[in-house]
């Protein structure tokens, strides 16, 4: 299964760790997911990167050696390959911010991972919590 991974998912990675990376970790060994996500996402985990530091206490070293993990685990896309689902996208996402997620899920029919209850106030898209994508990988 396809999931296009919010930046809720990777804050709460950096920040808690947890169950929310053993999903990471354990796919890689089951790959019953393939994660995708836009290429703007990396640019919100920079934009944070002093609020996560504050959070969690961990070094510029730690965190980064966190993102090179992740980066190998979700494939990241560029605007441009799915650029002709923003309209629709922009119509359909509850948050005028989170609407490159949509397009993306649109263009690859995937779903979305994120732990932001609005985003499932729409039924385009189908938004799994991380609490459902650990039912669906059996770990629990």
């Amino acid at each position: 299964m396809l999931l296009v991974v919010d930046a809720n998912v990777v804050f709460s990675v950096l920040i808690k760790g947890g169950k929310t990376l053993d999903i990471f970790v354990l796919n890689r060994a089951k790959k019953r997911f393939e994660f995708v996500a836009p290429e703007f996402l990396m640019v919100e985990v920079e934009k944070h990167a002093r609020e996560i530091i504050k959070k969690t206490g961990l070094s510029i070293n730690e965190i980064r050696k966190v993102l090179d993990f992740l980066e190998k685990e979700i494939e990241f896309i560029s605007f441009e390959e799915f650029s002709e689902f923003s309209k629709k996208a922009e119509q359909i996402s509850p948050d005028p911010n989170d609407f490159q997620y949509f397009a993306l899920a649109l263009k690859l029919n995937g779903a979305i991972w994120s732990n932001d209850k609005a985003l499932k106030t729409q039924f385009a898209v189908e938004v799994l919590s991380t609490g459902e994508v650990i039912k669906m990988m059996d770990f629990e």
